[in-house]
């Protein structure tokens, strides 16, 4: 059986009469926009989350986009993003005349230093931009002190996390994207809780911060064609959230199911010298959106070229650190060694949950195999 990143077929497959069900309900319907279904998906996620109030959008990069929008932020203003992390997290804050300020991250979870977060902080920085990276929590309980000291705004970018636990110091937990002011999400196909198309979210605990944001993606209306603020068009269709409404029923086994993966992975890469596997942190649950390997003493591009050649597919996430983005050219950074050297290490192994026992050996035997060499 061919190996993927992600097998969406088969995952189709074991859910083919419920998933036909649920949008064949939007089609007799006809209900396409903002109809019944997309408010029980809403709902639903609601008490899975833990989070009163959910707005649906089109997409994820569209969800940060309004978390900013909601912010009442000024031109010029500060926003603190990670170095390391796929580019919506700040091209949105550029797009609103913001101004991205990379900071690093962690070398062992990739997800932001809190030194490098601190060391940041300006009188002009006015957010934070937290993202949850390959499904592990980023140190929220850290983050919310220092933001909270600061009078900073905080946003969760839980796109690789949804469903993680974060585990506070006093034993409490909360699901990723919970914690801040807002959190977002994206239902891209790939994801943990993925649609069949585009699709995102926010999680707003404020009652009044969360009309604003559905206003916001309602053209800055809450009446019909009466326009109070400027907003943008995003919308969640019905048909994505008759697709969601199902997964979301196994988001929790598809975790189990991705951990389970990466339990295989750990135990059968753990001895080879040149290999770091992903850490596991006391303070969070892990949902393995990716599985992420460091590659150390500049193999990572080799074994990538020799897992190709054997038929196995493998990822980089991130080639390019941000701040060495074109575009993001006159953007300022803080020390960001731990996102340069990342950049040349990680290694993402297909990991989803469907893969069997047979494909993952085939895949840590050929690791193996090309680290046998050295």
């Amino acid at each position: 059986m061919k190996i993927k990143m992600v097998d969406l077929k088969l995952q189709y497959d074991k859910i083919k009469e419920e998933l036909d069900a649920s949008m064949q309900e939007v089609i007799d319907s006809t209900s396409f926009i903002n109809g019944p279904m997309v408010s029980k998906f809403a709902d639903n996620l609601s008490e899975y989350i833990g989070c009163e109030n959910i707005v649906t959008c089109a997409n994820g990069t569209d969800a940060l986009q309004i978390a900013l929008m909601a912010l009442d932020l000024k031109a010029g203003d500060e926003v603190i993003v990670p170095d390391f992390t796929y580019v919506a997290s700040a091209e949105v804050i550029a797009l609103l005349g913001l101004k991205p300020v990379f900071v690093d991250c962690r070398s062992d979870s990739f997800n932001i230093d809190i030194d490098s977060l601190r060391s940041a902080i300006t009188y002009k920085t006015k957010a934070i931009v937290v993202v949850h990276l390959y499904g592990q929590c980023a140190d929220m309980e850290s983050i919310l002190t220092i933001a909270k000291e600061s009078g900073l705004f905080l946003i969760e970018d839980t796109a690789q996390a949804i469903g993680a636990d974060f585990i506070f110091s006093n034993g409490s937990k909360a699901k990723a994207g919970t914690m801040g002011d807002i959190g977002t999400t994206s239902f891209f196909p790939s994801k943990n809780l993925g649609c069949y198309g585009d699709g995102g979210a926010l999680f707003v605990n404020d009652k009044n911060l969360a009309n604003k944001v559905k206003m916001i993606a309602n053209h800055g209306q809450s009446v019909k064609y009466k326009h109070d603020i400027i907003g943008c068009n995003s919308r969640l269709d019905s048909l994505q959230a008759a697709v969601l409404n199902v997964k979301l029923k196994y988001l929790n086994d598809y975790i189990e199911a991705r951990q389970s993966v990466a339990d295989f992975y750990d135990k059968s890469l753990r001895d080879i010298y040149s290999i770091i596997t992903p850490v596991n942190l006391r303070f969070s649950t892990h949902v393995y959106h990716q599985y992420t390997i460091k590659v150390l003493n500049g193999l990572r591009d080799d074994l990538k070229l020799f897992l190709s050649e054997k038929g196995i597919p493998s990822m980089v996430y991130y080639p390019i650190p941000l701040h060495r983005q074109l575009a993001f050219k006159d953007c300022k950074f803080e020390n960001v060694n731990n996102s340069e050297d990342l950049s040349k290490e990680v290694l993402s192994l297909p990991i989803h949950t469907e893969m069997n026992e047979e494909q993952l050996n085939f895949i840590c035997s050929a690791i193996h195999e090309f680290f046998e060499r050295y």
